[in-house]
């Protein structure tokens, strides 16, 4: 991360976890301790994609990235407070026809065979979903994006394209991890109900997924990013008993 990444947003500086402290920077001896975690949990030894799965998926997508380009990585859930990966630069960012939903059933993370939880995705949607875009040198692409395939490709829950998008500096293209919905884990948009139900009560060994939804809205709050979908479901949640 360079000094002057957070040039645009110079609040965010504190409420980014630095790659170097971060637990979900998926280097080969992290992602061999979560795997032994998961074992432990109970979670097979068939659960994920293989690693040559995990490399094929990625450079199926970025195999022809020019080697003089950067990437911007778009980011509108955890990535916007935890990346685990190297930037030179971070911004807003808007991406016309989309929105972040819960419509991914995990047993694994946030979730356990007993307690499921529901992660985000990018679902097209009318509207407009704000997150932010976060640039890595050129140098470093295929390195950092190695580390972020093995977080959000573990099982191939999502479609990774790259996306155009508006950013106060000016338009940019992006990749960005929208949803799969051919997936086993795919459910789609959950009445709100159920949906908070769900969240509620998932938990696995990286914590709640109440928590997650916590840090998802305080992180939306100190972007000044109004999100009515999250907002309702933190407020529904929220003081319930257990939550």
């Amino acid at each position: 991360m360079t000094a002057d990444a957070f040039i645009h947003l110079p609040d965010l500086r504190a409420r980014v976890t630095r790659p170097e402290q971060s637990l979900l920077r998926l280097t080969p001896e992290m992602f061999a301790m979560w795997e032994q975690r998961a074992r432990a949990a109970g979670w097979p030894a068939g659960g994920r994609l293989s690693d040559k799965a995990i490399e094929t998926s990625r450079l199926a997508v970025l195999g022809d990235h020019p080697d003089g380009d950067d990437l911007w990585i778009y980011s509108y859930g955890s990535l916007m407070w935890d990346p685990g990966f190297h930037f030179a630069e971070v911004r807003l960012a808007d991406v016309e026809g989309y929105q972040r939903r819960f419509t991914l059933k995990i047993n694994l993370g946030r979730g356990s065979h007993d307690y499921p939880a529901l992660m985000l995705s990018l679902e097209p949607q009318w509207g407009c979903c704000r997150g932010l875009a976060f640039r890595i040198a050129a140098d470093s692409v295929h390195a950092e994006t190695a580390i972020l395939w093995r977080r959000e490709m573990l099982r191939g829950g999502y479609a990774p394209a790259m996306v155009p998008m508006a950013t106060p500096q000016g338009p940019i293209t992006a990749l960005a991890f929208t949803s799969n919905r051919s997936h086993p884990s795919y459910v789609g948009e959950l009445p709100l109900a159920d949906t908070a139900a769900m969240i509620a009560s998932g938990k696995g060994v990286l914590g709640t997924n109440f928590e997650y939804l916590v840090q998802l809205a305080t992180q939306l709050q100190a972007l000044g990013i109004e999100d009515p979908y999250v907002a309702q479901l933190h407020a529904q949640i929220e003081g319930v008993p257990g939550s």
